[in-house]
């Protein structure tokens, strides 16, 4: 039996899914509803599946984005939309809870329609898809909106501020058949793809041990030490490194154990986190992040025969680096100027998405559903374990002390 702060796994429910489950019926639908009575629906002709080559239908139309908030990482998904050929992706409207605000950013990338709510967004027949990049906890209400108006999401991470918020989005999803991801773009990295096919092909022997810390200095970011607003280190930072874990050495399963140890904000939220997790067979993953202190953003990956890491940014990783030899992805420039590092490499989780659409998916196989409930769950235990309060309430201890 573990410590009083371990975590054992029959707090989860069922075992993940297998990955990429399709709708119940045929055929699938390219952007993952029919138009309501009197729309007009997506001019998408791979809309009802993909298309077939022996029939000769015409190549599929472009991927028509909604624009969901007009904060600063939504202006980064937009400068990534402008690297993909426009025949592919195009931002067509775009909504935040100030209309000149959404106006602004409507001008400065060529985007159709403006909307200052989010009701119009939901509203309008021809966006395809939605990426939603609200405050954390706008996430819920905001999926629950539209999934309600029959629009297919790339939700940014963390889905929800906890896993009853994640269970509920994707329990609507799939009610409606409606394509839902959450958007840990990590994984869609070509670095990343690399990594997991050294992998799959036995490189490394299999993987026994991985540490990952990514840690930053984001003490003037003032939603994150709110409670209120989902702040936190681990909602923020904690979830790059634990889907890093679930992945590479959980096969998308949860740990056997899980224990989590850290220091906490004045305001009560987690600062600085450490997350252990032991997986069973001698796999073992340790995570750490930190909204209080720059780390090398390292991730390491390790095996009987070998080692390989990301020797920075491991949330958008463009180098991988395989028992000293290093390797290089390079990204596209940016046509205007960043507010996140590698921020053009949210082309590649857009590329993804009208991947699965035009597939007809209502999930991806590479971030499937199920990993996101798990890993929501993972963030709410290791809260549990620090005291970390959040917007259900609940307080630790004060700053610099440890649970």
């Amino acid at each position: 039996m573990g410590p009083p702060n371990a975590w054992a796994p029959e707090h989860l429910g069922p075992p993940p899914n297998a990955w990429g489950s399709r709708r119940p019926r045929d055929p699938p639908r390219h952007a993952g509803a029919a138009a309501a009575p009197g729309r007009r629906g997506p001019s998408v002709p791979g809309r009802r599946g993909p298309p077939d080559p022996d029939a000769g239908a015409p190549r599929p139309g472009p991927t028509r984005w909604g624009i969901c908030a007009a904060g600063k990482i939504s202006h980064d998904f937009l400068v990534a939309l402008k690297t993909l050929p426009p025949e592919e992706h195009v931002a067509v409207a775009i909504a935040a809870r100030e209309l000149a605000r959404a106006q602004d950013y409507a001008r400065r990338f060529g985007v159709a329609r403006a909307y200052g709510s989010y009701e119009e967004l939901a509203e309008d027949p021809d966006v395809d898809v939605v990426y939603v990049a609200t405050v954390n906890t706008q996430h819920l209400p905001a999926g629950r909106l539209f999934l309600a108006a029959g629009k297919p999401l790339l939700m940014e991470k963390p889905m929800g501020v906890s896993a009853a918020e994640v269970r509920e989005l994707v329990a609507a999803a799939r009610a409606r058949g409606l394509f839902l991801m959450e958007g840990f773009w990590t994984r869609f990295f070509p670095a990343w793809g690399r990594l997991r096919g050294l992998l799959a092909g036995g490189a490394l022997g299999e993987p026994r041990v991985l540490r990952a810390g990514l840690g930053l200095a984001l003490g003037g970011v003032e939603r994150l030490a709110a409670p209120a607003l989902g702040g936190g280190a681990l909602l923020d930072l904690g979830g790059y490194g634990l889907q890093m874990a679930t992945g590479l050495l959980g096969g998308g399963r949860p740990p056997r154990r899980l224990r989590a140890h850290g220091c906490l904000h004045p305001t009560g939220v987690d600062e600085t986190v450490t997350v252990t997790l032991e997986f069973g067979a001698g796999r073992l993953a340790e995570v750490t992040c930190s909204m209080a202190a720059e780390l090398p953003g390292t991730a390491a990956v390790g095996g009987p025969r070998g080692w390989a890491q990301f020797p920075s940014h491991m949330n958008c990783p463009t180098e991988l680096e395989v028992g000293g030899e290093r390797e290089q992805f390079p990204l596209p420039p940016p046509s205007l100027p960043l507010h996140f590092p590698h921020g053009t490499g949210l082309r590649y989780e857009a590329q993804h998405v009208r991947e699965c659409l035009l597939q007809g998916l209502t999930e991806s196989p590479v971030m499937p559903l199920a990993e996101s409930e798990l890993v929501a769950q993972l963030l709410d235990e290791a809260r549990r374990q620090v005291g970390a309060a959040g917007p259900e309430g609940g307080h630790g201890p004060t700053r610099g002390d440890t649970a």
